[in-house]
């Protein structure tokens, strides 16, 4: 991330997504190259590029913050990717739901339910 986010790639508070692509997203007058995660702690760096090495040890964070997530969703780059069926149920088992979409879909989703006060994360891979 730029413009003076904490050590670690974090940016405390809700944001909106401004833009995505050309291999990064902007919000919160930031920028950040790579993917990342919008929960309701801040904005996380998340080390994940492409949607096959999403797992459940990726998705620590969300799960962390489970009590104040009804719904995550996922773009998964440029095409849409199905996510196996165990990262599905042990999602299911925290009492999170899980769309998974492209990652310009997601981001757009994201912003609307967000705005909305939702119970809403995004776990959203960079796309070029």
């Amino acid at each position: 991330m730029s413009a003076g986010p904490r050590p670690g790639g974090f940016l405390p508070g809700r944001h909106g997504i401004d833009a995505y692509g050309n291999g990064g997203f902007r919000f919160g007058d930031m920028s950040h190259r790579g993917s990342i995660l919008m929960l309701p702690s801040g904005v996380h760096a998340w080390a994940v590029e492409r949607a096959d090495a999403i797992t459940t040890a990726s998705l620590a964070a969300v799960l962390a913050e489970r009590e104040a997530i009804e719904l995550l969703l996922v773009g998964t780059g440029a095409d849409i990717v199905f996510l196996p069926d165990p990262l599905r149920q042990r999602l299911k088992a925290a009492g999170i739901g899980l769309d998974a979409m492209q990652t310009g879909a997601a981001a757009r989703t994201y912003n609307i339910l967000a705005a909305e006060n939702r119970k809403v994360a995004a776990a959203l891979i960079a796309v070029p």
